[in-house]
């Protein structure tokens, strides 16, 4: 297995980790986290209420014990769209591809613990985009406009960083042209953002300040704004200083969902030019103040609560990029594995095949770009006129 192939197992690997973890924290505070299990949460846990069946705002979805979410159902089927095309994706390849995955083929829920189509487990920002492809027959580059503006779209574009290993700018590019027909606005951006997150952490030699700076770069409005905002406070932290609340309080001015999540405030979600998501600027926070330690990002990610999921989902790829499988405690990803139904690194190598094979034809047409180019700039034949 090379470089590249061993990053994207552990890519996959790590956020399916994260999510995972994640999936039994979310929506709840980290006082209500602590009081639930004990104290932090350090593995795998139950769901939060047992009575989970029937127990609102959880019922009907069966969140702890090892379940993967619908983070990591879309990252997969994602994958299955690259597997099928073998090469860099559009906007039409949701529409022609993907949409047809979440509404045609039957798969195993963890969390409704049944056999069925990934639309059942779908929330509304994602059915949005069957709606609109699929009855609707909008442009697929414009159908994500006037959907709500989440993480839907950012949550499980992982194999767009993959596929783009090493190019952050070429990650960016692709998943903003693939989630036009998903979100719009900075749910769009940090679709974008996280993609290239992934992509400069699968460069050699690459750690977390890489990522960041990377993400700076390249990011736009107040997703940039988020994650400068985010980066100085944990740059300023001192030894012994709380990560989660100070991240909290350095995405505040920029989150619309406001204090309490489970009650968002009247303009939440709506498309604006000076917010961002949550998820992503936290999930890149606790990956910078842990200086890349998976297991210390995940589980800071999954104990800040709030939308506990998609945050240890990113936190849990990039860190995972970053150090490579050995850093994924292989205890989480039996479990997981076992509880899900699901084979991890299955998954991980299709994607590292198709991601292997995109490289190669990505230094082909280089070559042919720079004999164009230097056929463009030709002075030895003097001036045409």
């Amino acid at each position: 297995m090379n470089w590249l192939e061993d990053r994207a197992v552990a890519t996959l690997i790590g956020a399916a980790v994260g999510d995972a973890l994640g999936g039994a924290t979310e929506g709840w505070t980290p006082e209500q986290i602590a009081e639930r299990h004990g104290g932090p949460v350090t593995g795998v846990v139950g769901p939060f209420y047992p009575n989970w069946q029937d127990a609102r705002p959880i019922a009907p979805y069966h969140k702890g014990d090892g379940h993967i979410t619908d983070d990591t159902l879309m990252t997969h089927a994602l994958v299955q769209v690259y597997a099928r095309r073998r090469d860099h994706l559009d906007a039409y390849a949701v529409a022609d591809d993907l949409v047809p995955l979440l509404i045609g083929e039957t798969r195993w829920i963890p969390e409704l613990e049944r056999e069925t189509l990934l639309l059942h487990r779908l929330f509304l920002a994602e059915k949005w985009i069957v709606a609109r492809l699929h009855y609707g027959h909008v442009d697929p580059r414009e159908a994500g406009v006037g959907n709500i503006v989440n993480c839907g779209a950012a949550m499980y574009m992982a194999p767009v960083g993959i596929a783009n290993a090493g190019d952050p700018r070429g990650a960016y590019a692709e998943a903003i042209d693939l989630t036009g027909a998903h979100q719009s606005s900075y749910g769009r951006e940090a679709a974008g953002t996280y993609a290239a997150a992934v992509a400069a952490a699968m460069t050699p030699g690459a750690g977390p300040e890489d990522v960041v700076d990377a993400c700076l770069e390249i990011a736009h409005d107040g997703t940039r704004a988020a994650i400068e905002a985010v980066v100085e406070t944990v740059r300023n932290l001192a030894p012994g200083d709380a990560v989660a609340p100070a991240l909290r309080a350095a995405i505040a001015p920029f989150d619309t969902v406001g204090p309490d999540y489970r009650k968002p405030a009247m303009d939440a979600r709506l498309p604006s030019r000076t917010k961002s998501i949550e998820e992503l600027p936290v999930a890149l926070g606790f990956v910078l103040a842990h200086g890349g330690d998976f297991v210390d990002s995940v589980l800071g990610a999954v104990n800040y609560g709030r939308d506990a999921d998609s945050i240890a989902t990113m936190a849990g790829a990039v860190a995972a990029a970053l150090g490579g499988r050995e850093v994924i405690p292989t205890d989480w990803v039996s479990t997981i594995e076992s509880a899900s139904r699901v084979d991890l690194t299955a998954v991980g190598h299709q994607m590292a095949a198709v991601a292997t094979e995109i490289a190669r034809r990505d230094a082909e047409r280089a070559h042919r770009q720079l004999r164009r180019i230097a056929a463009l700039t030709d002075t030895a034949g003097g001036t045409r006129r």
